[in-house]
């Protein structure tokens, strides 16, 4: 069973880029879909991936990494949702950084499991995941699991999280979101960061989900996918890369050009 497994890992590794954002109106997750293992082989696979119980709990789950080890952790995650007698599951958490320990053990359960066999192949089984959400009573967070099963959370200096092909789709992070801008702006800001990270490398693609969770509502209603045909991502493309032209045309002459 464990050979059967370790041989679909690697087959299939992911190259992916997906971020979550925390303002006070509550909370944006985005994500690519494209699923790679080297230039011949790319398909989609949906990295968002959201549970909960409505009035009482929304959990939204961001994967990248090993495709085989975030499908493992997913099913692992799900067994214990279905599960009456299992100790724990995302259902039983009263604090959202329990449910961030608990599928970093998941993922450290599975790497450990996975390591060994993909060793001679040069694969590596290490996940990263986001998880964010509310739990009643709460307030909304989001935190980063790492490979190593630890985790952090976002702050007031930096309100957002990224894993996977995080560099290109940061800069416009860091100059727009702050803790006061709008769910729909973050959002927006969310799809250029994307948009600039598929510009830049082919690993990251559509189609692009987006979700807007606001505080207090534990429940997602307003979740998006784009892809390039989309009307509102094809303008937002066109009037952000028009928006760049004009801006660059306005930068500072150097003296002798006046």
């Amino acid at each position: 069973m464990l050979e059967c497994r370790a041989q679909k890992a690697t087959i299939i590794e992911r190259m992916t880029y997906c971020l979550a954002i925390k303002v006070d109106a509550g909370l944006v997750f985005a994500a690519d879909s494209r699923t790679n293992a080297g230039v011949d082989y790319i398909s989609t696979y949906r990295k968002m991936h959201v549970f909960g119980v409505s009035g009482e709990r929304l959990i939204v789950l961001l994967a990248s990494g090993n495709l085989a080890t975030t499908q493992a952790v997913l099913n692992a995650i799900q067994r214990d949702l279905e599960d009456p007698s299992a100790p724990e599951s995302l259902n039983t958490f009263h604090y959202l950084f329990d449910a961030a320990h608990y599928i970093g053990q998941i993922s450290q359960r599975v790497q450990a499991e996975y390591r060994e066999p993909l060793k001679e192949d040069k694969i590596s089984p290490e996940a990263s995941f986001i998880l964010g959400g509310q739990i009643h009573g709460r307030d909304p967070n989001i935190y980063m699991i790492y490979p190593q099963g630890n985790y952090i959370s976002a702050s007031n200096d930096k309100p957002y999280l990224q894993v996977g092909e995080t560099k290109y789709g940061k800069p416009i992070l860091d100059r727009i979101i702050r803790p006061n801008t709008s769910l729909e702006d973050a959002a927006r800001c969310a799809l250029v960061s994307i948009d600039s990270t598929m510009r830049a490398n082919i690993s990251v693609g559509p189609p692009v989900e987006v979700a807007i969770y606001q505080r207090d509502e534990l429940e997602l209603r307003r979740n998006v996918t784009l892809d390039y045909e989309t009307p509102m991502f094809r303008e937002m493309q066109k009037r952000w890369n028009e928006g760049l032209r004009r801006a660059f045309d306005r930068l500072p002459r150097f003296d002798w050009e006046k």
